[in-house]
């Protein structure tokens, strides 16, 4: 039911830098053609800086966990779905293509055996109703270290971070001691701990595996500040969005599609830009921890 690709499996066998990538970013975080594009360039990036990149996504069942360029399109052209790790089982055992999310990329990284995942911002507690991701109850079990960009200010920040607090799960500030809120910056929510290189990360997920500590460390990375959106902003450009669907008449699977290209229009593409920009980065921190673990080993 998993496939490593080539290029991973020999990377793997000779203790190579590797780093996971998901594929919800491809298929449903970024409009096309940027998707592919972004695809393309994370992986050159990781290419760049010695590390081996695993884009993993699932094609008619079978999860593939170091994607090439084709089976990407395959992937896109089923129009899949987007799972975490509870619809696994659904879409393997009924053959179904599906982009995986940050739990569901986590896990296919966990049994690889890649200690690192490099992604743009994960799911947290929602505000109202009970809503909580299951990137959390992910992290709280599954060691790998995760590198993003925070989460999004929509989501309840603060019990986010408590969340994480209770299912134990380790979160470090990159060079911040705030918690970052995706495109739009730093929080006003301080963090325990900060880390100031790579290295510092390494030693301190090598010491967790060998204390048998479960659970992940969230590497908290922040957009770098020439490419922040405020918040206010981009509600104003979706609300926009928003009411151009109704007017159109556009419904289901197509709302989420306008409202990424609308939104990036609305914003002269600024929200676009910051997206790419924040992966490019989560993407290069990535990379060093994962040769700072390879000279541990």
């Amino acid at each position: 039911m998993i496939r490593l690709g080539k290029h991973v499996e020999e990377a793997l066998n000779k203790n190579q830098p590797t780093v996971a990538l998901e594929s919800t970013v491809i298929a449903h975080g970024l409009p096309f053609p940027h998707n592919v594009e972004t695809a393309k360039l994370l992986e050159e990036i990781a290419r760049s800086e010695g590390v081996v990149p695993a884009t993993i996504g699932v094609l008619k069942g079978e999860v593939i966990i170091g994607m090439t360029e084709e089976e990407i399109n395959k992937m896109l052209e089923d129009e899949p779905l987007k799972i975490g790790t509870r619809e696994i089982p659904y879409v393997v055992g009924l053959k179904k293509s599906a982009a995986t999310t940050v739990s569901a990329t986590m896990r296919f990284s966990k049994l690889a055996g890649i200690d690192v995942f490099a992604t743009g911002g994960i799911g947290g507690v929602h505000v109202g109703d009970w809503d909580v991701s299951q990137d959390i109850t992910e992290m709280a079990k599954t060691d790998v270290i995760v590198v993003s960009a925070g989460c999004k200010s929509i989501l309840d920040v603060k019990k986010t971070i408590e969340f994480m607090e209770t299912f134990q799960i380790t979160v470090l500030g990159y060079r911040t001691d705030k918690f970052p809120i995706f495109y739009e910056g730093l929080s006003d929510f301080k963090l325990d701990h900060t880390v100031q290189n790579a290295e510092e990360i390494a030693k301190i997920f090598k010491a967790k595996k060998e204390l048998s500590i479960e659970g992940s460390i969230l590497v908290a990375n922040p957009i770098p500040e020439e490419y922040i959106v405020p918040e206010s902003e981009v509600e104003g450009y979706i609300q926009q969005a928003l009411k151009e669907c109704s007017e159109k008449g556009i419904t289901g699977k197509g709302v989420t599609p306008y409202l990424l290209s609308r939104v990036a229009e609305l914003s002269n593409y600024r929200t676009l830009k910051a997206n790419i920009e924040l992966l490019k980065n989560n993407v290069r921190l990535a990379c060093q921890i994962a040769k700072e673990l390879v000279k541990l080993r």
